[in-house]
Order: structure tokens, then C-alpha cells, then sequence
């Protein structure tokens, strides 16, 4: 378990739901990846890396609707600005499985 942590430093965590609008393989991460590109409605369209290519298909993914971080600072990843950190957890294969809204919401709400 991680450290227990205050209500103020949760606020301080932006997660947003936005919609994947294109998918393209990563040839260059060191781990198999997809660049995802992503709609947040109002804050724009940001780029993640997604270590997600176990469970999901590019089309799978192509306007899927995900939950991201929206407010950690932009990192490389080989020669792709990563924007966002799409959220997801480990499932007892040790593979990601993306966290999502369980109905359709409006892209750049934020998750509370």
C-alpha cells in the first residue's frame, strides 16, 4: 500500500476523460506502445504512450473514450512527446486494462 496521502493532494491529480481519435504503433518505445491521440474537448487534444497492446487493437481503441492525467509535465519517450498518462491497472496477467466512464460523457470532464 502507498502512502496515505490528504483530500488536498488528490485535488492536486487533474484526471479528464477524453476520446482516442488516432491510434498509431511505437515502433521506437522499448516496450510495445501505441501513440494515442487523444480528444479532451476544451483542453484540446493531447498525445500519450500507452503500454496497452496486450489487451487492445488499434481499432479497439479508436474512439474509445479513456481517463487520463492531464496535469503531469509533458515526457519523451524515444523521439514522442508524451502529454497525458492514460490511466488503467494490471490485471493478474500483468496486462493494462484502461479505465473508462461506464456511460458516455462529454470530453475534458473531469473525474472527481
Amino acid at each position: 500500500m502507498k502512502p496515505e496521502i490528504t483530500f488536498d493532494d488528490f485535488l492536486k491529480v487533474d484526471i479528464r476523460i477524453g476520446t482516442i481519435i488516432e491510434v498509431n504503433d511505437f515502433p521506437k518505445a522499448k516496450k510495445p506502445a501505441y501513440q494515442l491521440t487523444i480528444d479532451f474537448g476544451g483542453l484540446g487534444i493531447k498525445k500519450s504512450s500507452a503500454q496497452i497492446t496486450d489487451l487492445y487493437s488499434k481499432k479497439d481503441l479508436l474512439n474509445k473514450q479513456v481517463s487520463a492525467i492531464v496535469n503531469f509535465k509533458p515526457r519523451q519517450i524515444a523521439n514522442f512527446i508524451s502529454e497525458v498518462l492514460v490511466v488503467g491497472i494490471y490485471n493478474t496477467n500483468g496486462n493494462v486494462v484502461l479505465l473508462q466512464a461506464s456511460k458516455k460523457v462529454k470530453n475534458g470532464e473531469q473525474v472527481s
